[in-house]
């Protein structure tokens, strides 16, 4: 099977961290000259596809933490269903749908990104009241390159209706049979948390 552009960013994404990690415990300078020219060489890579000057990507590595892109990315996403419905927001970004969520902050929980990514993104208050799986994006059908790991969580909210924010240009919610055009990656999660909901597969899920 041919290699894809995605395919090959991946990979330099990998061994950049393989570097970055090289560099902080390399235990002489023969062995942190090779790490640093591993990184530069990942680096010159993901330069190239994205078609800028290698330059200013170096310089931002060397300004990084030590332990910064070595590990994927969190982020958590609020599940919330009222009568057998999901609430689903629609993107600023991509005019898609998909559940409330977004990067974890510093200082939270997975379970606190989530309860506050659902009120920032459609005013309503909620409680995480179970964890349905982790998700890895690359395997959901994401197309973000980095990688990112997905925390779903069951939220329960009291009252209140949904509304839109400055990240949001609408939100509702759907029954499973009449879902909205799905961002990538909750185009596949999405229909997995309803088969969570009745029973159809284990929960918590993660991949295997």
């Amino acid at each position: 099977m041919a290699l894809t552009q995605d395919d090959v960013y991946q990979a330099a994404d990998e061994l950049r961290g393989i570097a970055r990690l090289g560099l902080k415990y390399a235990p002489n300078d023969y062995d942190r000259d090779r790490y640093q020219r591993a990184l530069e060489i990942a680096v010159g890579l993901m330069a190239k596809l994205h078609d800028v000057p290698i330059e200013p990507l170096l310089a931002a590595e060397a300004s990084l933490d030590s332990w910064a892109h070595i590990s994927p990315i969190t982020a958590a996403d609020a599940a919330v269903f009222r009568e057998g419905k999901i609430l689903l927001i629609q993107r600023a970004d991509n005019k898609l749908w998909a559940m409330p969520g977004g990067l974890v902050e510093r200082g939270q929980t997975l379970a606190s990104a989530a309860e506050r990514e659902l009120r920032e993104e459609t005013g309503l208050v909620g409680h995480a009241k179970k964890l349905l799986g982790i998700f890895e994006n690359w395997q959901w059908g994401g197309e973000s390159r980095a990688q990112i790991y997905l925390a779903v969580f069951l939220v329960e909210v009291p009252d209140g209706m949904p509304t839109g924010s400055n990240e949001t240009l609408d939100a509702g919610f759907f029954a499973e049979d009449v879902l909205p055009p799905l961002s990538p990656s909750h185009n596949k999660r999405v229909p997995y948390v309803f088969k969570m909901m009745r029973g159809e597969v284990d929960v918590p899920y993660f991949d295997a």
